[in-house]
């Protein structure tokens, strides 16, 4: 694949796959013990918001750290490029250091990206991620001035002019962004292109209950959400249950369920895909924000609903087998192998 670094950006500004937008985020990422949870009081599996003195207090006390680029949506673009796809991302950084290494990452990933870093306010956010021998990822996120991504931020022409919008959940939390993105997806839909979202965390969903299920009943067209999260949307208590209660509320809803892999809802049917066996879960970090990726760039290649599903599957199981929440590897090439095989 010829990253977009190498071909004129200009002639593809209005012409993506996909443009995601969300927080801007620098993962701080540490394996830790189930006790460390325990004495921190974190939830497992969760996504908490923190201020600047509580991560820099939990920083002091992590094991040795890996410090990589991240953010849901980010992550998401980086899997489409790997793929071979094209994507833009719009979410904003402050111009200091870990504002320095996110541009950096999103760029050498050949996602593009134009959104000019903060000459002041709060630094750059970022996600101290400990991850549990099981491979669990916990999130302790400070926002910093990924919550300050106005209106005035977005570029209409790109948003107009790319297939997809993807949306990530997380950036919800803050009224200025929730706003934006309000903002974004009246563009997009208004272009005729194509709405998706992510529920990123299920605590997420129970904080924003309704604004989702009205988000879902109106312009969302393609929705992504693990088992735990599609169920505290819906409100039922299966999972089951709750993939009737989507059935027909979007036009196509992606539900993941880990090893169990992961089921695409339309209206009309429900596709199951098997997860891709791997040997050993060393960090579940971007699984989800991965496979959004596969099924995306199959989509904007108006494959079927199952391959698009498949390759959100292999993908994923590239996420999970090591450290961090972008690709080692090219994405490219193993979906290729894998199903030609």
């Amino acid at each position: 694949m010829s990253p977009i670094s190498d071909i004129n950006k200009e002639s593809l500004k209005n012409n993506f796959d996909v443009v995601g937008i969300g927080n801007a985020i620098v993962d701080v990422i540490s394996h830790e013990s189930e006790q460390f949870l325990k004495e921190f009081g974190l939830i497992k599996e969760s996504m908490a918001l923190i201020d600047e003195k509580t991560a820099i207090d939990l920083y002091n006390h992590m094991s040795p750290t890996i410090q990589t680029s991240g953010g849901s949506a980010a992550n998401t673009m980086s899997g489409i490029t790997s793929l071979g796809g094209s994507s833009s991302y719009i979410g904003k950084v402050r111009n200091d250091h870990l504002g320095d290494v996110f541009s950096h990452d999103i760029h050498a990933a050949g996602v593009h990206y134009s959104v000019k870093p903060s000459e002041q306010g709060q630094p750059t956010a970022r996600s101290m991620i400990i991850v549990t021998p099981d491979g669990a990822r916990t999130m302790n996120t400070f926002l910093g001035i990924s919550t300050t991504l106005y209106k005035e931020d977005l570029d209409v022409s790109l948003i107009e002019n790319s297939k997809v919008l993807y949306c990530e959940g997380y950036i919800w939390d803050v009224e200025a962004t929730k706003d934006t993105i309000r903002s974004a997806i009246a563009i997009a839909k208004n272009a005729g292109r194509k709405i998706s979202f992510t529920l990123s965390d299920s605590f997420c969903v129970l904080r924003h209950h309704q604004d989702w299920v009205d988000l879902v009943n109106g312009p969302i067209d393609i929705l992504f959400g693990n088992e735990e999260e599609i169920q505290a949307l819906s409100g039922c208590g299966s999972f089951t249950e709750a993939v009737e209660w989507i059935k027909g509320r979007v036009e196509i809803a992606c539900l993941t369920r880990a090893a169990a892999g992961s089921v695409i809802v339309t209206e009309e049917k429900i596709i199951e895909i098997a997860a891709k066996p791997v040997e050993q879960i060393v960090d579940s970090t971007g699984a989800g924000d991965l496979y959004a990726a596969g099924f995306l760039f199959g989509y904007t290649r108006e494959l079927d609903l199952e391959t698009c599903g498949r390759i959100g599957s292999i993908a994923a199981s590239e996420i999970i087998v090591h450290t961090g929440a972008r690709p080692f590897s090219s994405l490219k090439e193993i979906v290729s192998s894998e199903l030609h095989s």
